[in-house]
């Protein structure tokens, strides 16, 4: 005897949001890592004018093939800037924040993602003024997509006032982006192409 099961359906934004991933993903991945380093640099210069005279700045540590922060790292740092990076808690789906003044001690971790593990600082949301954050598709709106899990978007509704720059390859670029309440909009865009100011916020 037959059995037939019936799987449900994902809902149209969810099937609308896999599928701008994965073409994203797909795209991204046709950048050779000279094109990367090259881009990233690119981004950097502009993001680094962006956030001119802020103190405390939040960076995702990348991990390939997302726009290279090494770098960005270093040279805030340089600058006296406080650099703070996210540690992922799986176990209870947040970030949480420690400073890092010396890079080398990065380790591949959650999500290969490299972190601090065993020399953290602990850094306090609140005193976070800037967050830098990846993102797998963006459209000139400010809506951005992450890898799925929500980490970035569940700290910054909790954690509001930073400003929020999303950084990416222009080719990750959607002409629209489905977006729910859960969904927090970027500032502002910044790609190799220019910075796209998305809410009206200034710096």
């Amino acid at each position: 005897m037959f059995y037939l099961v019936f799987c449900p359906k994902l809902p149209i934004m969810s099937q609308t949001k896999t599928a701008l991933r994965l073409q994203a993903k797909e795209t991204r991945s046709l950048l050779s890592p000279t094109q990367i380093a090259t881009l990233s640099r690119i981004i950097e210069r502009r993001l680094l004018d962006l956030v001119n005279g802020f103190e405390t700045i939040m960076v995702y540590v990348s991990k390939i093939p997302e726009v290279e922060t090494e770098c960005l790292i270093t040279d805030l740092n340089r600058r006296g800037v406080r650099v703070v990076v996210p540690i992922i808690e799986r176990e209870t789906t947040s970030l949480r924040l420690s400073y890092l003044p010396d890079p080398s001690v990065l380790r591949a971790s959650t999500f290969n993602v490299p972190e601090p593990l065993g020399h953290e600082l602990p850094a306090r949301p609140e005193d976070v003024q800037v967050v830098i954050i990846p993102m797998v598709a963006f459209d000139a709106k400010g809506n951005r997509l992450g890898y799925g899990a929500g980490y970035y978007d569940r700290f910054l509704c909790r954690y509001p006032h930073p400003i929020k720059i999303g950084i990416a390859f222009s080719c990750q670029q959607a002409e629209s982006i489905p977006a729910d309440g859960d969904d927090v909009k970027m500032d502002y865009i910044v790609t190799e192409k220019g910075v796209i100011r998305c809410n009206g916020r200034g710096t």
